[in-house]
């Protein structure tokens, strides 16, 4: 690995672990540059163009690492869970992979309270999905629903992904143990499937989810 890239990853590595662990507001880019022991204090604007290049970097680096799990996942899945299980099961590979401790589920989790890194994470994603086989076919089996209610769920479900894994990365990070993330995939993309197909109680009522809330 080149000396400059070595300085960006031990940059990101630095800043995915502080972030997770005190909050994203909470941490300079001073800070950062001195945990990843780089003696330039601007060392963030230096390689990133500052704090918001930092931030699309850690969000790309997960979206970049789904490609491959991704392409080990079944082409047709035959079900809403199958459908689920293709979208959810990448993530939870990534994190398998990840050395331990890892930090990135709980970095995850944190982008939901920072504004900016909120915008960033569901622009990055939702590129990341758009041409899915699985997601189109998941929408298709969910077309007898309200669009609406179905993105209010959708929200609702990230949060709840997002929240969990932070919760399952850092019980493993205590007790000193491995995360059985496959497991753990399988276990949201049944609580997920259940979710997303299940029936309305106020057919045509507005969703009252708004994206600001979640």
């Amino acid at each position: 690995m080149a000396r400059s890239e070595a300085a960006r990853a031990a940059l990101l590595d630095a800043a995915e672990r502080l972030f997770a662990e005190e909050g994203i507001a909470q941490i300079s880019d001073r800070r950062v540059a001195e945990v990843a022991g780089n003696t330039n204090h601007s060392a963030v604007r230096y390689y990133f163009g500052g704090r918001e290049g930092l931030l699309r970097a850690l969000v790309a680096r997960h979206v970049d690492a789904l490609a491959e799990p991704r392409r080990a996942m079944p082409e047709q899945p035959d079900s809403v869970l199958g459908d689920v299980r293709s979208l959810v099961q990448p993530s939870m590979a990534v994190l398998a992979s990840l050395p331990r401790p890892s930090w990135r589920a709980r970095f995850l989790a944190q982008a939901l309270h920072d504004p900016t890194l909120r915008v960033l994470m569901r622009e990055a994603f939702e590129s990341a999905f758009v041409d899915l086989p699985a997601r189109a076919s998941l929408a298709s089996r969910l077309a007898h629903l309200d669009r609406g209610v179905v993105a209010g769920r959708s929200a609702l479900i990230a949060r709840i992904v997002m929240t969990a894994t932070a919760e399952v990365e850092a019980r493993a990070e205590q007790e000193g143990q491995d995360p059985h993330w496959l497991d753990v995939g399988d276990f949201l993309a049944d609580a997920i499937a259940g979710m997303l197909a299940a029936p309305v109680s106020r057919p045509g009522a507005a969703n009252p989810l708004t994206d600001a809330e979640l």
